[in-house]
């Protein structure tokens, strides 16, 4: 990248620049004549001048007359148009009318100009960081392990911001100010050369004093960017590391940590605002310390006949306009060094060796041919970046589509050399060639498509499952999207911003890729795809555990209802009826906390949600109402009675407080203090928190899991008359904060499982949940919904870097995605560590069975790093690495022999 921010803006941006200075340019003129006009109005009409104060006086107005030499005209002056002849109060008229046009006029080349500015700097701002994320696409891998992902989106997204505002001003401010402040003073020079000296040596004075006292503004702020960078690398990293810090007691060294960086950012803040008042104190009181000069020696001017009134009412006037551009002169010529440091320091760190050259990222729509032919490694070698060996002298040759397994100690060379085949390391010395052709030199259109990789720590995109696994399918748009989905101006400015024009809302999926015709096809070969990683049960789960939206998809809502008036027919029967209680309008759940009585629904947002409901003003209102506050608030505080006296003796870690839903060991000191501040006191004299916290201990309770005695009749029945007046009674602005349970209704704020259900399972009975779960199984399966719901599973959004699953779920997630897309090659490098031997022997059949060629449809080859060497038996062709290099090599039956490698291996496993 360009090395001045200014060479960067000129390259591209050069005829918008050039536009704008030409519009400033033709807009100084008009700018002149605004000064000149209130000039002409008060020695004219106003004062009685030229001529005007005789009786039946006129003045020519709009009189356009030049000098020129003798020997054109004998009078000395051109007449281009004689003007119109007014008299003293027409004049007035006429000549106010054209100051106010030419202040509309001024006014309207001010907002041209700012507005154009503001597109330009905007449209450099857009391509800059589009460049920045481009370059991030092209660093190798190397580089990633240098950088902090949370430095790379601060830069990208804050640190760049202020050269958006810059650019559109690099040229155009300048010129434009810089004309406005000249036009200014060359007009109060005319006027009167005294004032006019003054006016430029107090302007002189700031474009010498304000920018040196501005030097060290600028290295303040170069410092504050550099510990705010730093800083939110270090909030990145508290992120990443929390389980770290949590298990290593380290959370307060954190905190002094953080507060030593926060203290320095402090003091360099605190130091720029001192400066930086100070100086703008100084810049206001020489700004107005020229118009007391002004008014002093011009005032004395005008009293002693050397002025007249009309130049010094002008001349004010005119300076009034000057101090602002000569301000902003001075805010630019700081600014201009700021965004130089900023954008010097932020393309450092985009800086990179061996970055991808941009024609290897080219997208690339046409079908890209099969690799065939030998996969072969030639004294490959390979260093890091802090001079350890990875590889070394490392040599085979095996076929593309043979299964080969690749068998090691950690860091015995088979990662690293899986990674170079993959294009993610690049070797040192020799190389890898496929069919002939040096895997460096391969475009990513041709690894991306033909080689799927898989690591040991896959990462996923915030995104659902059904994304994730389309990645690999996601390469240049194939299809046009249904209508118009950018405006031509969008396309202009994405051209002029040197952004991709590629549509991200066109068909991307390349069907052909993975073998299918279309979407139903697709998600056919989904399903099997998951299904040979062991995945496609946790897919139907996490359906079960979704949501719809019955508005969008009212046929699959009533299928719901269907199964649920299906499950409920079970249920009546024995022994199915003793595990569900189900939730019905007339009567009380007691499988269900008392506050879910109460609400006889879900919670949709946080206004009646489980953890703050005793706080909630309107349920409140209710329990006042019915009088159930003062019987629910003695029974909160027998709840806190009974739990202290039989727990408090106990760790904390005892197996009992897991019974307890509705207290933590922590929390039973402050349960203490709460019974003991609140003895003999009725509910309206409690404080708000205390009543908060005795009310939260019964709206969890359930009496047939907590068994303590506390559920009535008559307080069930209260309760459902409660529960009456809660709905009926409800505020229509909380209509849409709650979720009713009703029999014939699909509930839009409860997972596909609970609307099945619509009732709780029964506390106390062995193994009800998977009887219950089965039930509910089956009747989907009789249904034929079990499609439908492993649809919704696949719409689950598996969070940021796919945190909402498991380890375990990732790597299965990635493979899956590998083996959707048929790769020539399929690489697995050291995945499934977390499964035991005999998963892991069961995972690696799988896959060789799935990517075997079946049906005339050409198969997968395999190279695979394994984490159990006793997997390789399955393998046509076995590499077994030792101490960076190739140590055995051959048919794992023949190398499985005493006294190899292999065999030592296997026996260690």
């Amino acid at each position: 990248m360009e090395p001045s921010l200014f060479t960067y803006i000129w390259r591209h941006s050069k005829a918008d620049q050039i536009w704008t200075l030409i519009v400033v340019l033709v807009a100084m003129p008009l700018v002149f004549y605004a000064y000149e006009l209130p000039k002409k109005i008060v020695n004219g009409p106003i004062a009685g001048g030229e001529g005007l104060d005789l009786p039946g006086a006129q003045k020519d107005f709009l009189k356009f007359e030049f000098s020129v030499p003798e020997w054109i005209s004998e009078t000395g002056t051109f007449t281009l148009y004689g003007g119109i002849p007014l008299d003293r109060f027409s004049y007035l008229y006429a000549l106010c009318a054209a100051f106010l046009l030419l202040v509309c006029i001024n006014g309207l080349f001010k907002y041209y100009i700012n507005t154009y500015k503001g597109r330009v700097g905007e449209r450099m701002l857009r391509r800059l960081r589009y460049s920045l994320l481009d370059r991030i696409l092209r660093f190798p891998q190397s580089q990633f392990r240098r950088i902090q992902a949370s430095q790379m989106a601060t830069m990208i997204k804050d640190e760049v911001e202020p050269l958006g505002a810059f650019i559109g001003d690099a040229f155009v401010t300048p010129v434009f100010q810089g004309g406005l402040a000249l036009v200014a003073m060359a007009f109060i020079l005319a006027q009167n050369v005294i004032l006019g000296c003054v006016a430029l040596g107090v302007v002189l004075a700031q474009a010498v004093i304000i920018p040196r006292l501005r030097r060290r503004l600028l290295d303040l702020s170069r410092r504050r960017q550099l510990e705010s960078r730093a800083l939110a690398g270090r909030v990145g990293e508290l992120v990443d590391g929390i389980q770290e810090i949590h298990v290593n007691d380290a959370s307060n060294y954190e905190r002094a940590e953080m507060a030593s960086r926060l203290s320095r950012i402090f003091f360099i803040r605190y130091e720029l605002f001192q400066r930086k008042f100070f100086i703008k104190f100084l810049n206001n009181f020489l700004a107005q310390f020229t118009p007391f000069l002004f008014y002093l020696v011009g005032g004395l001017a005008v009293i002693q006949g050397e002025m007249d009134l009309g130049s010094l009412v002008a001349v004010i006037a005119a300076y009034k306009d000057l101090p602002s551009p000569i301000r902003e002169l001075i805010n630019w010529d700081q600014s201009r060094l700021d965004v130089q440091i900023k954008y010097s320091q932020v393309i450092e760190q985009f800086e990179s060796d061996n970055m991808i050259p941009p024609e290897m990222q080219e997208p690339v729509t046409e079908t890209v041919p099969p690799l065939a032919g030998n996969v072969s490694a030639s004294n490959l070698g390979v260093t890091d970046d802090t001079g350890a060996t990875l590889l070394q002298r490392t040599t085979f040759n095996v076929p593309i589509e043979g299964q080969t397994a690749v068998v090691g100690l950690v860091n015995s060379g088979a990662e690293s050399t899986s990674e170079v085949l993959a294009k993610l390391l690049l070797p040192t010395n020799g190389g890898i060639e496929i069919g002939g052709k040096d895997v460096k030199d391969m475009s990513e259109s041709t690894l991306g498509r033909r080689l799927g990789y898989v690591g040991p720590d896959p990462y996923l995109t915030l995104a659902s499952i059904r994304d994730n696994l389309l990645y690999g399918l996601r390469h240049v748009p194939l299809r046009d999207p249904e209508g118009e989905t950018r405006t031509a101006l969008e396309l202009s400015e994405s051209k002029r911003s040197a952004n991709t024009l590629l549509d991200i809302d066109a068909e991307w999926v390349d069907y052909e890729a993975a073998g299918v015709s279309g979407r139903e096809e697709l998600d056919e070969r989904i399903v099997e795809v998951l299904k040979t990683v062991d995945l496609a049960e946790d897919i139907f789960e996490l359906g079960l555990r979704g949501s719809i939206d019955p508005a969008s998809d009212p046929e699959l809502a009533e299928q719901v209802l269907t199964a649920r008036r299906e499950l409920r027919g079970r249920l009546e029967t024995l022994p199915l009826s003793e595990l569900v209680e189900p939730f019905d309008p007339t009567k009380y759940n007691h499988h269900a906390t008392l506050a879910e009585n109460l609400l006889f629904g879900t919670a949709v947002g946080d206004e009646f949600a489980p953890e703050i409901l005793a706080s909630n003003a309107y349920f409140l209102e209710v329990l006042h109402a019915t009088g159930l506050d003062k019987e629910l608030f003695e029974m909160g505080r027998e709840i806190a009675r009974t739990v202290i006296e039989l727990f408090s003796g106990l760790p904390e870690d005892h197996p009992f407080f897991e019974q307890l839903s509705f207290m933590d060991a922590e929390e039973m000191p402050e349960y203490e203090a709460v019974i003991a501040r609140t003895a003999g006191l009725d509910v309206e004299k409690m404080k708000a928190d205390d009543l908060t916290m005795l009310l939260k201990l019964p709206f969890a309770y359930i009496e047939p899991r907590h068994r303590l005695g506390l559920m009535t009749d008559d307080l069930e029945a209260r309760l459902l008359e409660a529960r009456t007046k809660f709905s009926a009674d409800l505020p229509e602005d909380l209509a849409d904060a709650i979720e009713f349970y009703e029999p014939e209704v699909y509930n839009a704020a409860s997972s596909l499982q609970d609307n099945v259900l619509l009732g709780r399972v029964a506390y106390g009975i062995a193994d009800a949940h998977s009887q219950v779960h089965a039930a509910i199984q089956a009747v989907l399966s009789e249904l034929k919904l079990r499609d439908a719901v492993f649809e919704v599973g696949l719409n689950f959004s598996v969070g940021s870097g796919g945190k909402r699953l498991t380890s375990l779920q990732r790597q299965k997630l990635s493979l899956a995605r590998a083996l959707l897309k048929r790769p020539d090659l399929l690489i697995v490098n050291r995945a499934f560590a977390s499964l035991n031997a005999n998963n892991q022997d069961q995972m690696v059949a799988r896959v060789l069975e799935a990517v075997k060629p079946a049906d005339g449809k050409g198969g997968s080859g395999m190279f695979w790093v394994l984490q159990n060497p006793s997997s390789a038996t399955h393998f046509d062709y076995a590499l077994v690495f030792e101490d960076g290099t190739v140590a055995e090599k051959g048919k794992p039956n023949e190398l499985n022999k005493s006294g190899s490698k292999l065999a030592e291996m296997i026996e260690q496993s």
